[in-house]
């Protein structure tokens, strides 16, 4: 639990500083020391909290000068981003990764609050309960391929 919050700190730090710009290079190591944790756990936070299904392009160099380059995307103006998150969903899709997927797009103001909800409620693992969890999966990837798909189109036309 106590990795927890310190993922849920580190985040916040994070998002902090994404909010003055939206973009930030940081070192893994000196992260680290900073929080009192080991680079594995930057690693962490990095690879589940600030991906393309959060809105976020993460670059990352090791070595001696090695750092992580976060940039915080912007969908509504760049319709090759929708893109690539579509490409880079999964052929089988959890709703937890579906519900990061819908609030990107609700912060980045491309649907509103009650379309996501809409949305998440057509995802849900009740609604699309077929008794098979991997075809389940797959039909969420195909109506979030979709909705993508739909979006991205429409950003064009903008």
């Amino acid at each position: 639990m106590a990795d927890s919050n310190m993922s849920d700190v580190i985040e916040a730090y994070l998002k902090q500083i994404l909010q003055q710009a939206n973009e930030i290079e940081i070192r893994r190591v000196d992260l680290a020391q900073r929080f009192s944790v080991v680079p594995s756990q930057i690693n962490y936070v990095i690879k589940t909290r600030f991906n393309t299904e959060n809105g976020y392009l993460v670059e990352s160099k090791r070595g001696g000068g090695g750092y992580i380059r976060i940039v915080k995307m912007a969908l509504r103006s760049e319709p090759q981003l929708i893109e690539e998150i579509k490409q880079q969903l999964p052929e089988v899709v959890s709703f937890r990764t579906a519900t990061s997927v819908i609030s990107t797009l609700y912060r980045e103001q491309i649907l509103t609050a009650h379309e996501g909800e809409l949305i998440l409620t057509l995802l849900s693992n009740e609604t699309l309960s077929v008794g098979n969890i991997t075809v389940q999966g797959q039909l969420r990837a195909r109506l979030l391929q979709q909705l993508l798909s739909r979006l991205r189109f429409e950003s064009e036309r903008d």
